[in-house]
C-alpha cells in the first residue's frame, strides 16, 4: 500500500507536546485499481489529543493484550474449559511468564479467554498470584436477564479487574451492543472507571455505528479498540472506509487503539511491513499516547513468537520513523498511564 502522510503543522516529535495547528490532508491510497480516498482532518473532525502530563513515558514494557488459560492438568483438577472451547496449544501462565522474561516484557493486561467463557476463576487466580505484574479484563456477559451487569461489577470491585471486553458475537441473535443491557454495562464501566474493549473480528464497518453511539452517549467510558479494530492495510474501497472509520473515532478523546495481534491484520509475513503506513497515521491522528502495543499471546507464539511480536513494533517504528519517545508510549507508557501505574512492578518468581 502506498500512502502519503502529512503531520499537522505544529505536531512536535514528542507526542505530549502540541501547539495549535493548521489542518492538513491525509491521503489513503489503496492498491492499484482501488479508488483513492481522501480523508480531510477538518471533515473528520479529528483533533489530536493532548496528554495529561509533559513528562516522558514510563520505561516499562507492557503488553496490552494477551490471554491465559488453564493447562490440561489445571482444567481437569480445578479450572475446566467451556465445552467446545478446549484449546489445542499451550496458554498457561507458566508458559507466558517464560515468554515474557525472554522478551523483556514487564507486565500485561490479561483478557478473559473464550476458552473459559464467563468463568473467570482461572484468570482471577493468576491476578491474585501476580498482582503487580498483571491486571485483568473481564468478558462482558450480555445475557437478557441483565445478570451480566452485576457480574462485571463484582469482578471489578471484588476481584480487581480493570477493564471489560465487549464481544459483539456473544450478544443474543439480532441484538446490538447498544441494546438496554449493552448500554447498562457500558455506562457501569464509566461509573467504575474502567475501559471497555471492543473486538470487531468481523470488521469495524459492521459495528462502527454502535461504537459511535456508545462513545457519544457515555463520554466518561474509556474505549479500547482491539487489534486496530481488525482493519487491514486498505486494498479495496471497503477496507479504506474501515480504516477511515477507525481514524474518525479519534474525535472521541476517550478512544484508544491497540496496535496488537499484527499477524491478524497484516498480509505480510513478520515483521509485517505493510502496517508501517497505518502505524504512522494512527500516531499522527490519535497521538502515540493513545496507541498501545499488544501481542495476542498465546496465538502469536505460533506466528512470529512472543519476542518477535515485540520486535515487530520496533522495526515498524523505525520504518515510519517514530521518535524514541513515541515508541516508548506505544510499548508501555500509554498502558501505564491509562491504568495508573498498576502494571509492571511484580516479580515472576
Amino acid at each position: 500500500m502506498a500512502a502519503r502522510l502529512i503531520r499537522p503543522l505544529g505536531f512536535c516529535c514528542a507526542p505530549n507536546r502540541f501547539c495549535h495547528s493548521t489542518v492538513h490532508t491525509i491521503n489513503i491510497i489503496a492498491k492499484p485499481k482501488a479508488s483513492h480516498i481522501r480523508l480531510s482532518a477538518a471533515k473528520m473532525s479529528i483533533k489530536v489529543a493532548e496528554t495529561t502530563s509533559s513528562a516522558p513515558p514510563p520505561s516499562k514494557i507492557i503488553d496490552s493484550h494477551l490471554h491465559v488459560w488453564a493447562s490440561p492438568q489445571e482444567a481437569a483438577e480445578k479450572y475446566p474449559y467451556f465445552p467446545g472451547q478446549e484449546p489445542t496449544f499451550p496458554g498457561d501462565v507458566d508458559f507466558l511468564l517464560q515468554c515474557m522474561e525472554e522478551a523483556g516484557v514487564d507486565g500485561a493486561l490479561i483478557i478473559q479467554p473464550i476458552n473459559h467463557k464467563f468463568d473467570h476463576s482461572l484468570v482471577t487466580s493468576v491476578l491474585k498470584r501476580y498482582p503487580m505484574k498483571f491486571i485483568g479484563c473481564c468478558l462482558a456477559n450480555p445475557a437478557k436477564d441483565g445478570s451480566g451487569v452485576n457480574q462485571l461489577e463484582e469482578l471489578i470491585s471484588k476481584d480487581g479487574y480493570r477493564a471489560i471486553r465487549f464481544n459483539p458475537y456473544l450478544w443474543p441473535s439480532g441484538e446490538l451492543m447498544t441494546n438496554e443491557i449493552g448500554k447498562a454495562m457500558f455506562s457501569k464501566a464509566g461509573d467504575l472507571g474502567v475501559p471497555v474493549g471492543f473486538m470487531c473480528m468481523k470488521g469495524l464497518n459492521q459495528h462502527i455505528t454502535e461504537i459511535e453511539e456508545l462513545c457519544a452517549n457515555y463520554p466518561s467510558t474509556t474505549v479500547l479498540l482491539d487489534h486496530l479494530a481488525f482493519c487491514k492495510p486498505p486494498r479495496s474501497d471497503e477496507e479504506a472506509v474501515a480504516f477511515s472509520n477507525l481514524l474518525k473515532l479519534s474525535r472521541f478523546p476517550q478512544v484508544y487503539v491497540k496496535f496488537s495481534a499484527l499477524f491478524r491484520v497484516s498480509r505480510d509475513k513478520f515483521p509485517y511491513g505493510d502496517l508501517t503506513s497505518m502505524l504512522s497515521q494512527l500516531v499522527s491522528i490519535f497521538g502515540a499516547n493513545r496507541v498501545m502495543w499488544g501481542s495476542d499471546f498465546p496465538f502469536v507464539v505460533r506466528e512470529c513468537g512472543y519476542k518477535g511480536a515485540k520486535e515487530a513494533v520496533s522495526h515498524l517504528a523505525h520504518q515510519v520513523p517514530l521518535s524514541a519517545e513515541e515508541l516508548g508510549w506505544i510499548m508501555g507508557g500509554t498502558a501505564m498511564q491509562l491504568f495508573k501505574g498498576q502494571l509492571g512492578g511484580g516479580s515472576i518468581s
